[in-house]
């Protein structure tokens, strides 16, 4: 009998409520800015780096659910999610 403990990931919801995943997430965000972003993202990793970011870390299971978490996307790192969330609030079409 196999007793290796699988590993578990803490993602978001839609509602903004946390759960446990088999699956790790696509997408992390922060939770005071409500910004999501790529797990690679330079300016993320950089406030990582410098010990500010990580308590305030989450993780989503891809793009859909930040943003129906109200979550917008990381204009670093995301530009083209970014700019269609821009779009949408000044009600502009592209």
């Amino acid at each position: 009998m196999n007793n290796v403990a699988q590993k578990n990931y803490r993602l978001i919801d839609e509602t903004c409520r946390a759960y446990e995943s088999p699956t790790p997430g696509t997408v992390g965000g922060h939770r005071r800015s409500r910004i999501y972003g790529r797990l690679d993202c330079p300016n993320a990793l950089r406030w990582l780096a410098k010990g500010h970011y990580a308590p305030q870390r989450v993780f989503f299971r891809d793009e859909k659910t930040a943003r129906s978490a109200g979550y917008r996307a990381c204009a670093i790192c995301m530009p083209d999610a970014y700019r269609a969330w821009k779009q949408g609030l000044s009600g502009k079409a592209s």
